[in-house]
């Protein structure tokens, strides 16, 4: 990757429905080579898909849940269980497997409190848990979904 495959990949990250004649003309090239840069990053797996991003308020998703969770079992056969219970429930929009003292992350968005304990009701049926800890959000500080880009510049990729 050079800064031009950089500098489209920043722009897409900020804007994926920019049009091809527009993010050409952004990065200085010509449509048909930004087009072959872009099916490159593609190919490649850099940009693996494009979404659009909602308003979670506007869809009535108004609060956002961090559940912590420790287990003492860590076979195989539990941590399948887990995933395919959890990928069931579409509430969890994201899953970490940690380090440290907790075992997993969940970030869970939900309309309200009743929501959040429907979804704590299926979650604690889907694997024996340890521990489960909830913790509200109270207020969104920074959400981005661009990945930071200034390291592969700093490295001397070009």
């Amino acid at each position: 990757m050079d800064k031009k495959d950089l500098q489209i990949i920043a722009l897409l990250q900020q804007d994926a429905s920019i049009s091809l004649a527009e993010l050409a003309e952004a990065v200085n090239l010509s449509p048909t080579p930004c087009w072959r840069r872009l099916q490159k990053l593609r190919e490649d797996g850099v940009i693996t898909r494009q979404v659009a991003l909602c308003d979670a308020e506007r869809l009535k998703l108004g609060v956002t849940v961090f559940v912590t969770i420790r287990t003492s079992r860590h076979s195989d056969d539990w941590t399948r269980q887990f995933i395919e219970g959890t990928r069931d429930i579409p509430e969890i929009v994201e899953i970490y497997r940690m380090t440290g003292d907790v075992d997993y992350l969940l970030k869970i968005v939900v309309p309200d409190i009743k929501g959040y304990d429907a979804v704590y009701k299926r979650l604690i049926r889907v694997a024996d848990l340890s521990d489960v800890s909830s913790g509200f959000a109270m207020e969104v500080i920074k959400h981005t979904t661009a990945l930071p880009l200034d390291h592969l510049t700093q490295a001397g990729d070009s």
